[in-house]
This record gives C-alpha cells, sequence and structure tokens, in this order.
C-alpha cells in the first residue's frame, strides 16, 4: 500500500508564545514518520490564523518562507475554533487522501498520530482521539470536561467521550462532511453523524507549555450551549415539561384559594399575590428566552452566510 498524503490542519488563535515550538516539535515528528513511509513525502502542515490579534500571521509567514512543506492560511478575521478547522481542511480536500486536525497548544499526544495513522491503514474511516489520562488537568478542569461530555449524551448528542477535535479523516468522509451545510459547526458532533467505519487511540492529555489557553471557563460553556442547541431540542422539551408543572401549580394554588374562599379565608395577601405573580413571569421569561435561541439559530442558518473568508494563503 503506498502512503497517503496526508496534511495535518492546526488552527491558531493568538498562539506567537507557543507557534514556533509547535512548528519545530511537528516538523521533527513529521519527517520521521515520512523517512519510515508511514506518509507520503508531499504531505504537508497548514497553520490557519483564525484571525489572531498578536504576531502569528507573522510567525506563519516566515515558517511559509523558511520551509516550503507549510501552508499558511489567514482568516479574514476571527470566525471561531471550529469554522478555522473547517477552511483548513476544505481549501485542501482535493490534494490529500486524510486529514488529521491537531490544537496548536502541543496538549495533544503527537505520538498518537502514528497509531492513527495505522488505523487508518487498516481501514478506519475516522480515527478519534481520546483523552485518557487527564491528571495534567485540575480538578475542576476534569470535573467540567466530563460533566460537559455526560450531558451532550444525555441530551442526545452523538458526541465521543473524551474528544475533543484531535482526529483523522479520509478524504471521502470529508467530502461528505461538506454536505453539512450549518452555520453553527460543532465537530465534535457533525463528524460522528457522518458515519464510516470509525476507531480510538487513546493517549494522555499533556501540560500546555507556552501561552494561555484560548478556552477559559465562559468559553467553554458558550460551547457547550451551542452543541447542545445545535444537536438537541430536549431543552425545548424541558420547556413543555416546565409548563405541566407550572400549570400543576397553578391548579393547587387556584384549589387552596377556592378553599379559602369556602371557609371565609379570602382576606388578600401581598404574599400570595406576589409569589405566585413572580414564579410564573419568571418560569415564562425563561420559555421565552429558550425559545428565543433556537428562533435566532435559525435566522443565522437561514441567512446562509459564508462560515469563513479567506483572505490569504501562502505556499498554497
Amino acid at each position: 500500500m503506498n502512503p497517503s498524503r496526508l496534511l495535518l490542519v492546526v488552527p491558531c488563535y493568538n498562539e506567537e508564545a507557543i507557534l514556533n515550538l509547535t512548528y519545530s516539535t511537528l516538523k521533527t515528528y513529521y519527517a520521521g514518520i515520512k523517512e519510515r513511509g508511514l506518509i507520503a513525502a508531499n504531505s504537508k502542515i497548514c497553520f490557519v490564523n483564525d484571525g489572531s490579534r498578536d504576531k502569528t500571521w507573522d510567525i506563519i509567514e516566515d515558517l511559509c518562507q523558511q520551509d516550503d512543506t507549510i501552508i499558511g492560511v489567514k482568516l479574514s478575521r476571527n470566525f471561531g475554533h471550529q469554522s478555522a478547522i473547517m477552511a483548513g481542511l476544505e481549501k485542501h480536500i482535493d490534494n490529500f487522501d486524510c486529514f488529521i486536525t491537531i490544537d496548536a497548544d502541543l496538549q495533544d499526544d503527537i505520538n498518537a498520530i502514528t497509531s492513527m495513522i495505522e488505523k487508518h491503514r487498516e481501514g478506519a474511516m475516522v480515527v478519534y482521539g481520546v483523552r485518557g489520562d487527564r491528571s495534567s488537568d485540575s480538578w475542576f478542569k476534569r470535573f467540567s470536561a466530563e460533566g460537559f461530555y455526560v450531558l451532550m449524551q444525555k441530551m442526545g448528542v452523538p458526541v465521543v467521550f473524551n474528544h475533543a477535535d484531535f482526529r483523522l479523516m479520509d478524504r471521502r468522509v470529508l467530502q461528505e462532511l461538506g454536505n453539512f451545510k450549518e452555520i453553527n459547526m460543532f465537530l465534535r458532533g457533525i463528524v460522528p453523524l457522518v458515519g464510516f467505519r470509525n476507531d480510538k487511540v487513546v493517549y494522555n492529555r499533556l501540560e500546555r507549555v507556552a501561552g494561555e489557553t484560548k478556552y477559559p471557563l465562559s468559553k467553554m460553556l458558550l460551547f457547550a450551549w451551542n452543541g447542545i442547541t445545535s444537536f438537541s431540542t430536549f431543552p425545548m422539551r424541558l420547556v413543555l415539561y416546565f409548563g405541566f408543572f407550572n400549570f400543576m401549580v397553578a391548579m393547587v394554588i387556584v384549589a387552596y384559594i377556592f378553599f379559602s374562599f369556602l371557609i371565609g379565608h379570602t382576606v388578600p395577601g401581598w404574599t400570595s399575590t406576589m409569589l405566585p405573580l413572580t414564579f410564573f413571569s419568571g418560569s415564562n421569561m425563561m420559555a421565552l428566552g429558550l425559545i428565543g435561541e433556537y428562533i435566532g439559530k435559525i435566522y443565522e442558518e437561514v441567512k446562509g452566510r459564508p462560515r469563513y473568508i479567506i483572505e490569504k494563503t501562502v505556499n498554497e
């Protein structure tokens, strides 16, 4: 079997502190697996600049001038991590046989790439990098991350437990992935929907060498919310259940008022008026807000705006 042409796609956002180290690490590793015949000699690495506000793009351009195996893609602004990944993949879909996406922070163990390639050669069309030992993460990070996957699975989102965006995809899978046209991309849920034969590679999560995480708690919560509302209508169903609950509580209150009228205890009170009013008005506002979130997503999808805009490419 001839070795596959592999493209490694690395989304970058404000990564000037670590980008040179990331390049040298990946370059050395790439040279090794090329010598072993695991990938073709014309395999390349693509750095996608997602609207960074630091010198990330300047570094990428310098790397491209020094090394013709490096491809630089610059987006016109910050479109988000998922869109940056899709830009790097879709731009080169016809030029490579398989694709691996990995973050620039080097926390995903690059040695797992060898196992991914081997499983692809054995017939797997998608190979998921699954985090095993997360001892490098804080207790809160582990708890919140694992809770995220449990919550997503409970709500019917087809995510792979402890899998982020470190994965290998065959070109055929990427071609089918292109048929998913939604603006709100959530690749952790979309890729499993594509199907095809898949496998997993378990690796240990490493500590971040330099720079700061681009996913603090606020962004993680927003990311989780986007995944849930993009794939599951369960929150809408919760609104229906909550409406039934409110109705039952209202019936109890009506029965109490009617009973009080019969026994003559009908003195109006501020508490008995304000409590139901506050409870039901607050719950109605929450329900309307949730419905509005889904309508907002429909609004974004109907407009059909592009997921990303490529401003410039180097070493195309």
